[in-house]
């Protein structure tokens, strides 16, 4: 039997309009919008593309949003600067830099300088470490929208064996970090494998759950899966364009092959991608509410 679809559209659906609710009782009961601004920087098309989906969301969530487009050539000095203006403003509760910046400036020194209140990518050192103790404040949105997507479609997270591939501090990493802990969609045991694991093969056949984060087009195979696993394909890898100019997007896992073992699969597109905007608004109206002193 085919495995059962894991459809992020629909659930992502679903969050986006629970968040649209909340951010009306917001308004209503306190007065108060989360406030969002995304910060580009030259003209790459992937982050015009993400940036414009962001920053539709949240207009369509009622949102108060705010694009900032700044040349390639703009000074370190002077993006610091800006990034300080939100950091100071007080109807902006959630500051996103577009990832990647030029190679004049200093990514890391950027995302230090983002006030960690305000760090609705979760990025910033000081929410990383509130993660691994586990009382973070916000989660980083691909693994948090990993997690949702077990929750909701009731996956058993505790006791499970999660194998992860990848090690990256933006999935990898934190994705294993949030299901060892305890709690909701959490008390998992995980093995993270990468590029230097011996027999890969090995750890996966074990896993109840497999998170495939690899950034490698269809790298894990159907003969790679436990039967009746859970398979969260994270990747998506152009592998060429139809004769109409349309991406062909391809994820990490040999989808194929394995719908025909795994219990459960995402889909690549439709599955993990529409969660990660959705938890980034998800971090934004938590940080209106951090700022505005809301407790409920």
């Amino acid at each position: 039997m085919a495995a059962q679809l894991i459809k992020g559209t629909e659930v992502a659906k679903a969050i986006r309009e629970e968040l649209k609710k909340e951010v009306e009782r917001l308004k209503e009961k306190y007065g108060v919008v989360p406030g969002l601004v995304t910060i580009l920087v030259g003209e790459n098309p992937a982050s015009q593309s993400y940036v414009r989906a962001k920053q539709q969301t949240a207009h369509e969530l009622g949102f108060y949003s705010v694009q900032e487009d700044r040349p390639a050539d703009i000074s370190e000095a002077d993006l610091l600067k800006l990034i300080d203006q939100y950091n100071k403003d007080p109807k902006i509760h959630g500051i996103l830099v577009q990832l990647p910046l030029p190679k004049h400036i200093n990514e890391t020194q950027v995302l230090y300088a983002i006030d960690p209140s305000k760090d609705v990518d979760a990025f910033h050192p000081f929410n990383v470490g509130k993660l691994m103790i586990g009382e973070p404040d916000y989660l980083p949105c691909t693994p948090a929208g990993i997690q949702e997507l077990l929750i909701r479609t009731g996956v058993e997270t505790s006791g499970a064996e999660v194998v992860v591939i990848g090690r990256s501090n933006i999935v990898g990493k934190p994705i294993a970090v949030m299901l060892m802990q305890k709690g909701k969609g959490a008390n998992a045991t995980v093995t993270v494998c990468h590029t230097r694991t011996k027999d890969v093969v090995s750890h996966t056949k074990r896993a109840d759950i497999l998170i495939v984060a690899a950034g490698v087009a269809e790298y894990v195979k159907g003969d790679w899966i436990k039967p009746g696993a859970v398979v969260i394909d994270v990747g998506v890898n152009e592998v060429g364009r139809t004769a109409d100019g349309k991406r062909i997007l391809k994820g990490d896992v040999a989808f194929d092959e394995a719908k025909e073992v795994a219990s459960a699969i995402t889909p690549v597109p439709g599955g993990v991608g529409p969660m990660t905007i959705t938890m980034l608004m998800k971090n934004t109206v938590r940080a209106c509410k951090v700022h505005n002193n809301i407790k409920d």
